[in-house]
């Protein structure tokens, strides 16, 4: 079953996740605007598009941010 949270199978259907390619391009700084933006996207849009699996992407930013 696919996580659409934490690991959706579009970002992970290689052998590096995505997030994790965008991660190593990148300064922790950029890193971090980075997240942010996705934070304040994920909070700004859940209740037309994703509901609640909006809200938890945006935890889970925080946490994968938390973890830098």
């Amino acid at each position: 079953m696919s996580d659409n949270v934490n690991h959706p199978a579009h970002y992970t259907s290689g052998t590096i996740e995505t997030i994790k390619v965008i991660q190593d391009k990148m300064t922790a700084e950029m890193f971090e605007g980075f997240c942010v933006g996705n934070v304040i996207k994920y909070v700004t849009r859940y209740r037309k598009k994703n509901g609640v699996e909006d809200l938890k992407k945006h935890a889970g930013t925080w946490i994968r941010l938390s973890k830098q």
